[in-house]
């Protein structure tokens, strides 16, 4: 006895394409919601108040864990640009710089700053998730905290 095998294509059935068309049509829509909702758009603003820092070591481990969400100067990665994630990102950044933007505020609460770093409440755990670079060593943050202290006093 001979087992026949069938060629004959399996139809994926009419009502499973269309959700599949559908999911994706809402799924290109939510992709624009950015671009007409402020609280979701990546954005830039101007730099308005240009920081000199003490030290470029003090600068660097600033960028390196700290400016994406308190200057203007926020490097974007790759999945922000896909909502809803983008949206979360985004949101968070617009928090950060209302907290504190080192572009724009001509004062700039040094002490505050030291003492969330100093008390483990900076960076963010969801932004070191996807930034490993900003877990600071100890002797890292004790670089930071003297340039900040040293560039913002």
């Amino acid at each position: 006895m001979t087992h026949k095998t069938s060629t004959t294509p399996r139809r994926i059935p009419k009502a499973l394409l269309g959700f599949i068309g559908i999911i994706i049509v809402l799924f290109a829509l939510l992709q624009l919601v950015r671009f007409v909702v402020p609280e979701f758009q990546l954005d830039n603003p101007p730099v308005t108040q240009q920081v000199v820092w003490s030290s470029p070591e003090a600068e660097q481990l600033w960028k390196q864990a700290c400016a994406d969400c308190h200057s203007n100067e926020t490097v974007y990665p790759w999945y922000s640009y896909i909502a809803p994630v983008g949206w979360l990102v985004a949101h968070d950044v617009h928090e950060g710089r209302d907290e504190l933007n080192i572009s724009t505020d001509r004062r700039v609460e040094w002490d505050e700053m030291i003492e969330k770093i100093e008390e483990g409440e900076m960076p963010l755990p969801i932004y070191l998730t996807m930034h490993p670079e900003a877990n600071l060593t100890a002797a890292q943050q004790e670089t930071l905290m003297a340039g900040i202290r040293a560039t913002f006093r």
